[in-house]
């Protein structure tokens, strides 16, 4: 089963969609150097919301293949050229000895390498969600991606034609000839092993494109992104039942008190959920948290409350909620539990 942890191992998907650098502003906002195409290491640390020795580290250990997309290091004449023309007006360091100029597309790859980064996780999953929508989307009329896809259509067109025309002629021709009989009978051994191959070639084309059943958790956030209020609420609701929850009510909208759906966990508890479908690259705060608390302890007297989010949660909007006995369903939790895996709190 793919997920956006696969970008961490594999160069080959991380260089497939290297392409889609808007992922990196529908997360988060990305500032530009007054080039308008480059940003500095420590303008990417801030980015991805580590420390710039991070960043440092991550560079030496794969330069080459930052380098590749638009990873430059500036020194010397070329340095001063570039601070004349860009850094003269620039408020942030000034660089002494070198720069790193990182592209978009550089910013981009740091998203597919940075493991302990919840923006760097977050464009990972956007990515691949938005990746799985356009994969699966139906498309008329498909056209060969590679050279090679084309090759096997020709090929199994050709074993047709060879099947319904040129093999029952010489088998015609084997039964009336006797001049050529040893002749024919070679060529027709030569023309079957050739359909034979050519339907080996027609297996794995259909292999090829067929739907793939292992990427099933890559669309899932992308479903519930596409999702309305409602149906969201009618999904976590499944989820909830699926995990063995009883008496479990959808209550979402007016008057309902900051609760969207209350119930019972499996041993008897008390439940109530809030359902928030927000954009991945939103958050819930401190503020929405406090006000679910509210509601969940004081109005509900509840044992277990839940608050399911499709985008992150501000860490202080976490603490808050931790020290209140709130359990925080982020994206990256709800994905999983989506998923099939069973939520904690429930147990």
């Amino acid at each position: 089963m793919i997920n956006e942890s696969a970008l961490l191992e594999s160069k080959s998907l991380r260089d497939s969609v290297l392409e889609r650098t808007d992922v990196l502003d529908k997360v988060k906002a990305l500032s530009l150097l007054p080039d308008g195409m480059h940003v500095t290491t420590a303008m990417v640390a801030v980015y991805f919301e580590v420390a710039e020795t991070v960043i440092n580290n991550l560079l030496s250990r794969h330069r080459q293949e930052l380098e590749s997309n638009g990873l430059r290091v500036l020194r010397g004449p070329e340095l001063r050229e570039f601070k004349k023309l860009n850094l003269s007006s620039y408020n942030g360091p000034q660089p002494r000895s070198n720069l790193a100029l990182w592209s978009r597309r550089a910013v981009l790859n740091v998203a597919m390498l940075l493991r302990d980064s919840e923006v760097a996780r977050q464009v990972r999953v956007y990515l691949l969600d938005m990746e799985y929508l356009a994969r699966t989307q139906p498309v008329e009329n498909p056209v060969p991606t590679d050279h090679q896809a084309l090759d096997d259509r020709i090929d199994q067109r050709i074993a047709h034609i060879l099947g319904k025309t040129v093999v029952p002629m010489f088998n015609a021709l084997i039964e009336t000839s006797g001049e050529h009989h040893l002749e024919l009978i070679a060529l027709r051994t030569g023309v079957q092993r050739i359909e034979r191959r050519l339907h080996q070639h027609h297996a794995r084309l259909k292999r090829l494109e067929g739907i793939r059943d292992d990427r099933p958790a890559v669309g899932v956030m992308a479903a519930m992104d596409a999702m309305n209020g409602r149906t969201f609420e009618r999904h976590i609701t499944k989820l909830l039942i699926r995990d063995g929850c009883t008496n479990v009510v959808v209550q979402g909208g007016h008057g309902d008190r900051g609760v969207d759906i209350i119930g019972l966990t499996a041993d008897g508890r008390r439940l109530v959920v809030q359902c928030k479908r927000f954009a991945p690259y939103l958050n819930i705060t401190s503020p929405d948290v406090q006000k679910f608390i509210g509601s969940a302890k004081v109005l509900y007297s509840a044992d277990v409350a839940l608050y399911v989010a499709t985008c992150p949660f501000t860490p202080e909007a976490l603490n808050i909620a931790a020290e209140a006995g709130i359990t925080a369903v982020h994206r990256g939790a709800l994905e999983d539990w989506s998923a099939g895996e069973p939520l904690r709190a429930l147990e």
